[in-house]
């Protein structure tokens, strides 16, 4: 009898949780929506991050195609001098010398387009 008591509670507090986390989500924004018999319910708002993946993502795509680009331009030798006499610097500086010392993504870009520049 106790068995078949507790399985009818298993369904019970895993509706409960899963209405919980719909409140808790609910909390953040929501928006009605009618279903096809007609009734109304109320869904929680997707929340969108502040930067999206897609962002960060062509955002590091761009900077190391910039790094490439100033790598083919200037040569490693020259480029590589820059770098020094920037970590030679404040601490700014220096944090922006180890974001742009070269790494072999780099190299790879400006071996890629070199041929290409004048």
């Amino acid at each position: 009898m106790e068995a078949t008591m507790a399985n009818r509670q298993m369904p019970f507090e895993q509706r409960i949780q899963r209405l919980t986390k719909k409140h808790r989500a609910m909390t953040r924004g929501y928006r009605a929506q009618m279903r096809a018999d007609g009734l109304v319910v109320m869904k929680p708002r997707r929340v969108r991050s502040a930067a999206p993946l897609r962002v960060m993502v062509l955002s590091l795509v761009a900077f190391f195609l910039f790094k490439g680009f100033l790598l083919a331009t200037l040569g490693a030798t020259s480029y590589d001098q820059r770098v020094e006499r920037l970590n030679e610097g404040t601490s700014v500086e220096k944090a922006g010398a180890w974001v742009m010392q070269a790494d072999p993504l780099s190299a790879l870009i400006a071996e890629q387009i070199g041929p290409f520049l004048p």
